[in-house]
């Protein structure tokens, strides 16, 4: 796929899809720079690819951003393409008080939008004398209203992980990057256990038209031809990767 020696940093890189595509870049003879929060993970997940730079950091810190930029330019000396998978969710209900929704939606949206914007402006003038290329993780949920009401964070700050990906692509084709958005449904990572929940693949499942719940490495194949030569006339798409639960909801 023409990946060898492309520097590509990964944010969420520590589990599920971010694991897998660090992995899946790293076997294709990329040079990953992978950024999660949970240094023990991201560790774990460094010992199956070559020579990782491994930077531990949160993506709704400022300076975090920016070390993760600085860093990679420093010891790749470009980026050639930038995975925007870092992203968190988490339980709170229009009509509780005010403060404890205010609170979670600055949580999410921090990290699901405000630090992915900011690295993408970091980034970007080292992408433009690359030529090099954006993948955004966004979700199915972007398309719809949730079902459960506790989720209403997590699902506008996937919305605006989809539009972003759109005025990002129509701004920064002038100067050669593309830029384009996977939008999975259900898969299997550490999004719920991590948000304290339990996932139920078992009723996710029933939730899509192929009634089958995604492995990481399913998404991570999608990226990585996103981020290949081969789409090289690929930006502004959105491509879903959700067994059908789009249409199902249809």
């Amino acid at each position: 796929m023409s990946l060898k020696n492309k520097v590509v940093i990964i944010t969420g890189a520590s589990s599920g899809i971010g694991a897998a595509t660090a992995v899946a870049f790293s076997a294709q003879g990329a040079n990953v720079a992978m950024v999660g929060r949970n240094e023990a993970k991201l560790t774990k997940v460094a010992t199956q690819c070559s020579k990782p730079l491994v930077l531990a950091a949160d993506m709704a810190k400022d300076d975090d951003v920016k070390r993760i930029v600085e860093q990679t330019i420093n010891k790749f000396g470009k980026i050639d393409i930038l995975i925007n998978n870092a992203g968190k969710t988490g339980r709170s209900k229009l009509l509780d008080n005010s403060i404890d929704m205010i609170k979670a939606y600055d949580a999410i949206m921090n990290v699901n939008v405000r630090g992915l914007v900011y690295i993408t402006s970091l980034a970007a003038p080292y992408l433009a004398k690359t030529k090099g290329n954006i993948v955004n993780i966004s979700s199915t949920v972007a398309f719809f209203a949730p079902a459960e009401a506790g989720a209403i964070n997590y699902y506008i700050s996937k919305a605006a992980v989809h539009h972003f990906g759109a005025c990002a692509a129509a701004k920064l084709a002038p100067h050669g990057i593309r830029v384009n958005t996977v939008s999975p449904g259900p898969v299997k990572t550490d999004l719920f256990e991590n948000s304290g929940r339990n996932a139920n693949y078992e009723t996710l499942a029933k939730l899509v038209s192929l009634g089958r719940v995604s492995e990481p490495e399913e998404i991570a194949d999608v990226i990585l031809f996103l981020a290949s030569d081969k789409a090289k006339g690929i930006t502004g798409s959105d491509f879903l990767a959700d067994n059908g639960m789009l249409i199902k909801r249809g």
